[in-house]
């Protein structure tokens, strides 16, 4: 029984990721390049695994959260001050700008199976989310979620056996890496939807006061469902053969498999809506407990007006753009410009903390397989982070945009050059 709590709790990590941005992102693969992208969700899974055991570790491990670890370590002078602006405004802002796509999210979900006014929609979802925010403590909401998730997982899954993929076709796309012409930018889009930095923030909030052995199972099932979702919602998106959206996804889907797919899809898109409409407040509530709260004050508790106010600004930011009915793409490009400054920083903090001797002892900093594969992960994500940036500068100052070769040869040798002072103060913090 303690094992199953344990991953409805860690579920709440895929309600985090599965959101309107991985339907899509996963869908639009699927839709364009069939199978062959899966084994991008299989590596972007296992990254998210490495990154967010790390992050609950440092809870379990030292007693301080992420948020209360960065501000340690890096506290004092301007860049201590530059350290903290950057996470809480990038993870609170960030969150406010992916909230308005999860609020049009859930309406578009609920408007396939409902054909409900979108107001109305928008209105009776916030309601419940706030509700939920405000009655609930993280632990709880967690749980709720794990249901949601659940319902979510089983609604895209039955949609994918539906649509019968080739068993050949499938095992050659999960496990044999390749990049079809014009998939480099789908590659990156869905490793960034499921590594997501307020995660990271999240996962560690939620990991005080838990044993590291039941933490870890917990996380590892929940994750490696959410990815399995994942991979069920880019097979929904082979059925597609035109252009991809909601509409032509549920079309195509009644068409060849009957009205009842397409109202599994609504019901799995409304739910990871939904879900995700709940997690981003929440991550952005304990970012800031974490970077302004203290051990000594209470000042941010759960029922603080401290914490409430900054998961309801988030809340009000997507119920005005559902209010509005209006698609938020400037801040969804804010968003990724700022996700993909902060990813490869709160990346490179986590890989600091976790093999800083003082703060996690011999047996909690990390070991060699643990550091091999985090530094390729992190390494991916400094990738990762410089390529979002660029598109998102490209696309705000309508300049023209840069090729894939172009990009990522600009990206890796970025990253080269970033590699090297993180492993040389890596090596300095063990001794």
């Amino acid at each position: 029984m303690q094992r199953f709590l344990q991953v409805l709790l860690w579920s709440v990590i895929a309600a985090a990721f599965i959101g309107p941005g991985t339907v899509t992102t996963a869908a639009s693969s699927g839709a364009h390049l069939g199978f062959t992208l899966l084994w991008a969700l299989l590596f972007s899974t296992f990254a998210c695994l490495v990154l967010q055991e790390a992050s609950a570790r440092v809870t379990v491990v030292s007693g301080k959260n992420l948020g209360q670890a960065i501000r340690e370590q890096f506290r004092g002078g301007a860049a201590g001050l530059l350290v903290i602006v950057l996470v809480l405004g990038a993870i609170i802002l960030g969150s406010a700008a992916y909230e308005a796509g999860n609020i049009l999210g859930s309406v578009a979900g609920a408007r396939l199976g409902t054909g409900l006014s979108p107001r109305i929609l928008t209105l009776a979802i916030s309601v419940i989310s706030g509700l939920l925010l405000y009655f609930g403590t993280s632990k709880t909401v967690a749980r709720f979620l794990g249901v949601v998730v659940a319902f979510m997982g089983v609604t895209f899954l039955v949609t994918a056996f539906l649509v019968k993929p080739p068993f050949g076709v499938l095992l050659k796309g999960t496990f044999v890496p390749t990049l079809p012409p014009g998939s480099s930018l789908f590659v990156l889009g869905l490793i960034g939807t499921t590594v997501v930095p307020y995660n990271l923030f999240l996962g560690s909030g939620i990991a005080a006061g838990q044993k590291l052995g039941e933490l870890r199972f917990g996380l590892c099932v929940a994750i490696l469902l959410g990815g399995l979702i994942s991979m069920g919602i880019l097979i929904v998106g082979t059925a597609v053969t035109g252009s991809f959206s909601f509409q032509s996804l549920s079309e195509a889907l009644s068409q060849k498999l009957g009205d009842w797919a397409r109202i599994l899809f609504a019901l799995g898109l409304f739910a990871a809506g939904f879900s995700s409409a709940i997690t981003a407040p929440l991550a952005a509530a304990i970012t800031a407990r974490g970077l302004f709260g203290s051990e000594e004050g209470n000042r941010w508790h759960e029922r603080s007006w401290h914490y409430r106010s900054v998961w309801l600004v988030v809340l009000l930011t997507g119920v005005t753009f559902g209010l509005l009915d209006v698609q938020p793409v400037p801040a969804i490009i804010l968003a990724q410009a700022l996700n993909g400054v902060l990813l490869p920083f709160v990346a490179i903090f986590l890989f600091l903390i976790v093999n800083d001797r003082a703060l996690m002892g011999e047996g909690g900093m990390n070991r060699l397989p643990s550091n091999i594969a985090m530094g390729f992960v992190v390494a991916v994500t400094i990738l990762l982070g410089i390529s979002n940036t660029a598109k998102a500068i490209t696309a705000t100052l309508r300049l023209p945009m840069l090729t894939e070769r172009t990009l990522l040869t600009a990206s890796a040798a970025v990253t080269l050059i970033l590699v090297t002072p993180v492993v040389h103060v890596i090596r300095r913090r063990r001794r």
